[in-house]
C-alpha cells in the first residue's frame, strides 16, 4: 500500500514539476481582451446601476459611475492600442463618440 502512495506521489509530482508548454497571446491578444474585459465590467456596472435606480436605491451611482467610466475609457485605449499593433487604422470616428459618451457619464456626478 505505501508503494501504491509513493508511486502516485510520484506521479503526481511530475505532472506538477514537468514543464508545460503554454500559448503566449500576442500583443494584439493581450490588447484586444483587456479592451473586452474592461467594456464588459462597464456596461455590467452601468446595467447595476439601472436596475437599482429602477428599485429606488440611489447607493454608490456617482462612484459607480464614475467607475464604469473608467473603465470604459481605458477599453478604448486598449482598442486604440490592439489597432495599432495590428498595423490597421482604428476606426477613430467610433472610438471619438464612445470616448464622449464615456467622458459624459464620467462628469455627470
Amino acid at each position: 500500500m505505501s508503494r501504491f502512495i509513493i508511486i502516485s506521489f510520484l506521479i503526481l509530482l511530475t505532472f506538477i514539476v514537468s514543464p508545460n508548454k503554454t500559448l503566449a497571446e500576442t500583443p494584439l491578444d493581450v490588447y484586444m481582451n483587456d479592451f473586452y474585459s474592461k467594456s464588459n465590467e462597464a456596461s455590467k456596472i452601468l446595467k447595476e446601476i439601472e436596475t437599482n435606480l429602477k428599485e429606488g436605491s440611489r447607493k454608490n451611482v456617482c462612484s459607480r459611475q464614475r467607475e464604469a467610466a473608467r473603465l470604459g475609457l481605458l477599453a478604448n485605449k486598449s482598442l486604440i492600442k490592439a489597432f495599432e499593433v495590428g498595423g490597421t487604422e482604428p476606426p477613430m470616428e467610433a472610438i471619438k463618440f464612445s470616448q464622449k459618451r464615456w467622458e459624459s457619464i464620467f462628469n455627470e456626478c
